[in-house]
């Protein structure tokens, strides 16, 4: 998992846990994976958006 060991991963927790609180920390966890899974939403949808739209050639009717 990118070069992390486990001591590395420990720290890290800790360093968050230091810095949120133990009451906030499951706030944020919640909205970071939150804000992934909308960005993932997004990203998708906009390719699907693109290759449904029929290409405009610049005429109009």
């Amino acid at each position: 998992m990118f070069g992390l060991g486990f001591q590395e991963i420990l720290l890290l927790l800790l360093l968050a846990l230091l810095l949120f609180g133990a009451r906030r920390l499951p706030e944020v966890g919640r909205s970071l994976g939150k804000s992934i899974s909308e960005f993932k939403k997004a990203f998708q949808g906009e390719d699907k958006d693109v290759r449904s739209k029929p290409e405009d050639d610049g005429k109009k009717s």
